[in-house]
């Protein structure tokens, strides 16, 4: 995608009304107090519009074009411009006191990923920022996104950076935005769970378009959002309201077995837990509440994926560190053996470095993720 580097050009100057019904009086040659008298208004009020002191309201301008001849509709255009010009002038000193918020948010990831457009003029990037996460300044992104309550489950090797992380989760909602889906239906929920278990031997082009379709049919807009740099996030849980839930995924570890215990762990927390909170997937975990939350949702996933008892059986055969087994295995409970490798791997059952060639590694074009 295209980058472009522009301005906007707002014209910063736009004179007040007062001034131009100033000249249509002098035309006339009529006093302010002549004008007054035949409007019915007090001379103090007329000597205000003139100076911009005061505004020029609907039933002003009504009385001005039953006097002037001139159309309401003019005078009350020529006020709403000069009280909009105001506004943005006014907004344009107080934003350029602010351009070095743009510090804390990553802009020039933000840009290479096509999420907002690139500005020379910092305070028109700013506007940019601004309009990507909906608030008017700063201080109210810092009062949502620094005061909402966030499980925030990062990676344990890195520290995640903040202002990343809003922005990955931001461009979240504005996906989930786009996906129309029926309330949510906790019931339906479980049962599409179930289908998009057997979606785990197909290839991303296969199952990424029916999971969104499978889970909008059950009040649950998943999208897939490329981590920036610095956010490494795997997965996220967010309800938008009520009705309708938000499992938003990276590429954060590219291999099918994380990728897909990352879906089902998130959908572990919509079905056991609150709507209040975020779920971020790595750790941070601060209360031992929090952390119960974690494991259940862990449990959730793993018992989804491979059954309990099926594992166990399997355990106890002399094939689990068979490749052909963990083929043959995954294929009787219907699964990619990658995510089986993955359990085994965790479990300590398999080494780190074993059969890691029955994981599938995921490169996806963002261009196909959007259509």
């Amino acid at each position: 995608m295209s980058k472009k580097i522009q301005n906007q050009y707002t014209p910063n100057y736009v004179s007040a009304p007062g001034e131009t019904l100033q000249e249509v009086l002098e035309e006339r040659g009529m006093s302010q107090a002549e004008l007054a008298e035949r409007t019915g208004r007090p001379k103090k009020t007329i000597n205000e519009i003139i100076n911009g002191k005061a505004a020029i309201t609907p039933e002003t301008a009504l009385q001005f074009e039953r006097v002037l001849g001139i159309p309401a509709s003019f005078w009350n255009n020529r006020e709403r411009r000069y009280r909009e010009a105001q506004a943005r002038a006014e907004e344009q000193e107080r934003l350029e006191k602010q351009v070095a918020w743009l510090d804390q948010i990553p802009v020039k990831a933000m840009i290479k990923s096509g999420w907002i457009q690139c500005y020379q003029d910092k305070v028109e990037q700013l506007r940019e920022v601004l309009n990507f996460f909906a608030v008017v300044s700063p201080e109210q992104w810092q009062g949502i996104w620094c005061n909402t309550h966030i499980y925030f489950r990062k990676s344990q090797a890195f520290q995640s950076d903040f202002g990343e992380v809003a922005a990955w989760l931001r461009r979240g909602e504005i996906e989930a935005a786009k996906i129309p889906c029926a309330t949510y239906d906790a019931n339906k929920f479980r049962e599409v769970l179930q289908q998009i278990r057997a979606l785990t031997v197909e290839p991303p082009q296969i199952f990424q378009p029916k999971v969104v379709q499978l889970c909008a049919q059950a009040g649950v807009a998943v999208v897939f959002v490329p981590q920036l740099p610095k956010t490494r996030t795997s997965g996220a849980t967010h309800w938008l309201n009520p009705d309708k839930a938000l499992i938003q995924l990276s590429l954060r570890y590219k291999t099918n077995d994380h990728l897909w215990f990352a879906f089902f762990h998130e959908a572990g927390h919509i079905l056991l837990h609150g709507k209040r909170d975020f779920f971020l997937e790595g750790q941070g975990i601060a209360s031992v509440e929090d952390r119960d939350k974690e494991l259940e949702a862990n449990k959730f996933a793993e018992d989804l994926l491979i059954p309990p008892a099926e594992l166990k059986q399997f355990l106890a055969s002399n094939q689990q560190l068979s490749k052909a087994g963990i083929e043959q295995f995954a294929a009787e409970i219907g699964i990619a053996p990658g995510i089986v490798v993955g359990r085994l791997q965790h479990d300590e059952v398999l080494p780190p470095s074993y059969c890691n060639d029955l994981k599938q590694r995921f490169e996806w074009v963002l261009d196909e993720l959007e259509n």
